[in-house]
């Protein structure tokens, strides 16, 4: 019996990474009915990253009160999986969809993703996960590490939640009323870009615009993001300024360093980790994987890349299909991919190529699966 892998990314604007695998999956049983055929929907820590990893292993979601972005109180929610990890999406609870038009990272917190971790913590999980992206904050992770314990206190010795604004405001930071609980437990953070913490590349000048700041307002979060640099070299003796990833949700991945003791993780490594990607391919015949666009970007550790490099080492061949393929991609071969098909058989434009996207992922699976049986059968 034959046996496939569907792990693809999501074609962003256009199908999420289940909908993929559905197709795929549904293609190849009309040619090979009795396939073993295992998907694994795969999410970049941003919005879906919880359902993306309940749909490809066993768990639970639990549902919870927490603060959102404005200290208000909201049910969010959070997955565990087998073996007691949990899987945080940040965007569930400090996501930008969750302030409305209410949009200001000057006074938005990261606070209820540190209930979360609590609660998944006080939960009896071991591992821990955390999802950035998507977030409506600039707070560089204070409110998140508040909940847990850490204290931030102004000049006149008052314990405060810094926001994006009032990160200027941080005199000194104690981490000594950390809750114990966490200390038994690994977290990771999973992180798809390598912004700095603070400049002209940073979490102000890239991300905060478009979570409501104006170009003055950019100029006072990216203040108080280095004026958090030099207080976290302070107290942590580490430098998160420059980490590639730190600037990432509002410099939340610098906090989660410094705060959490977590490194920053791509999210395909981290999702092949969990899944045991190196001993679930064993007789393997082939991977399919892919994503919206195939281009010299994909290099730095997007999923089709990071699943290609797995498989290489076993000897399985790997196909992307994708939406379109763009300059740099021969550099793919090299990393693993065996073969990379585009689901658009004629150049439209992207509004009228979203619109018949499933039909033409179908398509193409079509067409690779009949190429596939024919060299087996020859």
């Amino acid at each position: 019996m034959k046996k496939i892998i569907c792990i693809p990314d999501s074609f962003k604007g256009t199908m999420s990474s289940s909908q993929v695998c559905d197709i795929m999956e549904s293609t190849i049983h009309k040619h090979l009915p009795n396939c073993e055929v295992i998907k694994i929907p795969v999410a970049d820590g941003g919005e879906g990253s919880v359902d993306a990893f309940l749909a490809a292993m066993e768990g639970i979601k639990i549902i919870t009160t927490v603060n959102n972005p404005y200290f208000e109180p909201m049910e969010s929610f959070y997955a565990i999986l087998e073996g007691n990890v949990a899987v945080i999406e940040m965007a569930a609870v400090a996501g930008l969809p969750l302030v409305s038009d209410r949009l200001n990272p000057e006074l938005t917190t990261t606070y209820g993703v540190g209930e979360l971790i609590l609660h998944s913590a006080r939960s009896g999980c071991k591992k821990i996960i955390v999802g950035l992206g998507g977030s409506s904050t600039n707070d560089g992770g204070c409110g998140a590490a508040a909940a847990v314990g850490v204290h931030f206190l102004n000049d006149s010795g008052t314990r405060f939640i810094p926001t994006g604004k009032t990160l200027i405001d941080i005199k000194r930071i104690d981490l000594s009323n950390i809750d114990p609980i966490l200390s038994d437990v690994e977290i990771i953070t999973m992180c798809d870009i390598d912004n700095p913490m603070f400049g002209e590349k940073g979490a102000a000048f890239i991300f905060s615009p478009q979570k409501g700041a104006d170009s003055s307002m950019v100029v006072r979060l990216d203040e108080g993001l280095r004026h958090l640099s030099n207080k976290i070299s302070e107290t942590c003796n580490i430098d998160v300024s420059t980490v590639a990833g730190a600037g990432a949700a509002g410099a939340m991945g610098a906090g989660m360093i410094a705060f959490f003791k977590s490194p920053l993780k791509m999210g395909i490594e981290t999702i092949l980790d969990i899944v045991e990607f190196d001993q679930l391919i064993n007789n393997t015949d082939m991977i399919f994987t892919g994503e919206g666009r195939i281009d010299e970007q994909s290099l730095n550790g997007k999923v089709p890349i990071g699943v290609a490099r797995r498989a290489k080492l076993a000897n399985i061949p790997v196909i992307a299909i994708v939406g379109s393929i763009g300059s740099g991609y021969e550099e793919a071969y090299n990393q693993g991919i065996t073969a990379i098909f585009s689901i658009n058989p004629e150049p439209v434009d992207f509004s009228i190529a979203k619109s018949r996207s499933k039909e033409n992922l179908a398509l193409t699976m079509d067409n690779v699966m009949r190429a596939f049986l024919a060299i087996n059968q020859s």
